[in-house]
């Protein structure tokens, strides 16, 4: 099957986003590791109301591993996600 328009520009396929088995997960904090191969996402929550603790626990939900590659597509989704909210509430101040 010929998957270009003319022989000279690839077809582009039409993505069907299936939800119907996503879970939803709230975290508000997140970490990265990294190695050669992978890079993880790791992410929780801070459940520490007061802010003089000498020690937080952040209990991890969830792990994303990501191929470099997949990272990276991800790093650029998020800079024009954000760009995109601060341009409609204000800018993020961390």
């Amino acid at each position: 099957m010929d998957t270009t328009t003319n022989n000279t520009t690839p077809a582009t396929p039409n993505i069907v986003w299936d939800d119907s088995q996503m879970q939803t997960s709230y975290a508000n904090v997140c970490n990265v590791l990294g190695t050669r191969e992978e890079i993880m996402l790791l992410f929780g929550a801070n459940q520490a109301w007061q802010t003089q603790l000498a020690e937080v626990k952040v209990a991890l939900s969830n792990r994303i591993v990501l191929n470099p590659y997949a990272a990276k597509r991800l790093m650029t989704l998020l800079e024009l996600g954000l760009r995109e909210y601060e341009s409609r509430y204000g800018e993020l101040k961390l």
